[in-house]
């Protein structure tokens, strides 16, 4: 089970006082357990990307518009070009949160279509919605939003908000985007028994900076 779990998990350093001496670590953790990828902030991108060179099942993610999400989408869309010119194979963009309470989906379905023809072809997508400052109804509407747009996966947090990630969230974004699209748990799963219910829930990807001890069975203190 926790090998299954492992290469399930996005391995995360996103903090804004990561070293390159934790990257250096997380890029060999990954690559000792066989995670789906690192998840590193996009100046981190070219460092990981050489590390994991020539590794078949550990991808290059990064982060765009993040935490906040409130860049404009042209910017959005400059930031995934660059990420994926040095070396980004997966990309996890956070939505433009106040439009979307504000009812403006439109600019919502912009803002994730920018980001998803940027990589189209060269990196798989992913979009948070931050679930933590949403309502259901928003929540559902943020994923059919960014299905609409093309994205490959509907991801629930930044870690940097109020909130993370719960099973009743992960059930209802599976539940709003169907089968055929991925959704990915974030913020605040430190332990086996917690990726394993979000699987359960519905979740095809997890992401932690908790990696390590999850597959260990150990419970860590933070999750990012």
């Amino acid at each position: 089970m926790s090998q299954s779990i492992a290469n399930l998990i996005d391995h995360t350093a996103l903090k804004p006082d990561t070293t390159k001496e934790q990257i250096l670590t997380l890029c060999k953790e990954a690559k000792e357990y066989q995670f789906a990828s690192v998840c590193v902030n996009p100046t981190w991108v070219s460092l990981a990307a050489e590390l994991l060179q020539g590794e078949q099942q550990v991808k290059v993610c990064t982060v765009i518009g993040f935490p906040l999400g409130a860049s404009t989408p042209e910017v959005k869309a400059f930031e995934t070009t660059n990420a994926i010119e040095n070396g980004a194979t997966e990309v996890d963009m956070v939505i433009n949160i106040a439009a979307l309470k504000e009812g403006n989906d439109e600019l919502v379905e912009k803002d994730i279509r920018a980001v998803v023809q940027a990589a189209k072809g060269k990196a798989l997508t992913k979009v948070i919605i931050e679930t933590s400052l949403l309502t259901d109804e928003e929540k559902v509407r943020a994923c059919q939003l960014a299905v609409r747009a093309g994205t490959d996966f509907v991801k629930t947090s930044t870690g940097f908000s109020t909130g993370g990630a719960t099973v009743e969230d992960i059930a209802l974004m599976r539940k709003t985007v169907g089968p055929t699209i991925g959704v990915k748990a974030s913020g605040g799963v430190r332990d086996l028994a917690g990726a394993v219910a979000m699987v359960e829930a519905g979740a095809t990807r997890i992401g932690a900076s908790a990696g390590v001890s999850i597959v260990n069975g150990e419970q860590a203190s933070t999750d990012y």
